[in-house]
């Protein structure tokens, strides 16, 4: 058995300054930025509550584009449980994996981000 849930939100975005990008959706969606450490150049999040997703930003080299990442208790299990709906492996980055669903999207499949996988996920057997 192991649990997984909807985590995170990714605003795909192919710019050449990250900061305006996390401007414009904060502004946009009225989250202010979380400060920015030296470690994620690339990436900004947006203050959310527990209850709420996680919004980030990322700069990419792709088309601009939004996906979403699911997080897991048990990363093996949930990959293979989404390869049997259909969804293919891509890459494993850095602690996670990239997906493609049937339909084309990409996804990503990482460890809990907001503290442990409770009551408010989904349980697999």
């Amino acid at each position: 058995m192991h649990r997984s849930r909807l985590s995170t939100v990714v605003i795909d975005c192919k710019v050449d300054d990250i900061d305006s990008a996390a401007q414009f959706w904060s502004r946009a969606l009225g989250k202010p930025i979380r400060p920015t450490t030296t470690e994620n150049g690339h990436y900004r999040e947006l203050a959310t509550t527990r209850e709420e997703l996680i919004i980030f930003l990322q700069r990419v080299e792709h088309e601009s584009r939004v996906h979403l990442d699911i997080e897991s208790d048990d990363l093996e299990a949930e990959v293979k449980r989404l390869e049997a709906l259909g969804a293919k492996r891509v890459a494993f980055i850095k602690r996670w994996w990239l997906m493609e669903a049937p339909t084309g999207h990409r996804f990503c499949v990482l460890n809990p981000q907001r503290g442990p996988l409770d009551s408010n996920s989904n349980e697999w057997s």
